[in-house]
């Protein structure tokens, strides 16, 4: 069972008492600010909910699946996302 953006925008809408637009605008600004953040290597907390933090990743060897040829994968960056005790707690109800 999961939530497509549209089903959590009429939801948060209606528990806020707003318009489903005012709440489109919210997320946008949101996840703009969460991007932007994480881009500039910021950490982003909301205590007892979730963390969000840009990670690094060394270089690596791997393997191409269909050669078996060794191949160099570079260094990069991934995004580490750690919930916090108020969204364990909901998931363990």
């Amino acid at each position: 069972m999961a939530k497509n953006r549209s089903e959590l925008v009429a939801e948060v809408a209606e528990k806020a008492g707003t318009t489903q637009t005012a709440v489109n605008g919210v997320l946008d600004a949101l996840f703009d600010v969460f991007s932007s953040s994480v881009k500039s290597g910021e950490k982003i907390t909301i205590p007892g909910w979730l963390a969000v933090e840009r990670t690094e990743r060394a270089a690596r060897t791997g393997r191409n699946p269909q050669t078996g040829e060794t191949i160099q994968i570079a260094a990069g960056h991934s995004v580490k996302l750690t919930a916090g005790s108020k969204l364990k707690a909901a998931a363990s109800q």
